[in-house]
């Protein structure tokens, strides 16, 4: 079904106002898929916070054109799938997960801003902690030594009420 010139207008702009906040874009070939599968993908990726569609080509390199993500023009060929996420690691993740499980599914490219990425560099970046991940990490370390400190002081107390318990129960056996 043909989309009319307001209609189009309405994808480059929708497509333009995601961009704007995007950090993320990969591209996909979906050559040959069947809709079940492409609903899941759908699902998982509106789990993630990653806008997935499957536009035209020629609306998308318009959408493009003069943002940071313009150098991916040129690997916009044949029947794709665009996932655009604000998190730098979300569309990566979810598209390379279900590439992962799918032969039909093959990630062309990605961009982040000013940088192109080939499927490979796309790969590598869905390896990557997201950020929450790093987060907790970095707190979990930050924490380790608060704790050990709180558990040091604990112990004070703890052995002399231990100590205390066993000269009760040494009296009480005499």
């Amino acid at each position: 079904m043909s989309l009319n010139l307001e209609e189009k207008k309405a994808v480059v702009a929708e497509v333009s106002a995601q961009l704007a906040s995007a950090q993320t874009i990969v591209v996909a070939e979906y050559r040959g898929m069947e809709v079940k599968d492409m609903t899941k993908l759908r699902a998982k990726a509106r789990e993630a916070g990653v806008f997935l569609r499957v536009l035209k080509n020629t609306l998308v390199r318009r959408a493009v054109a003069e943002t940071p993500f313009a150098g991916l023009s040129d690997h916009l060929v044949g029947p794709l799938a665009y996932g655009i996420s604000s998190d730098p690691v979300a569309a990566a993740k979810v598209l390379h997960e279900f590439a992962k499980g799918n032969d039909k599914f093959v990630i062309k490219a990605g961009a982040m801003a000013n940088f192109v990425m080939s499927s490979k560099d796309v790969a590598n970046l869905a390896t990557m902690p997201s950020r929450d991940e790093l987060l907790s990490k970095l707190m979990g370390t930050m924490q380790a030594p608060v704790a050990t400190f709180v558990r040091t002081l604990n112990e004070v107390p703890t052995k002399f009420v231990r100590g205390l318990a066993a000269v009760r129960d040494q009296k009480q056996a005499a």
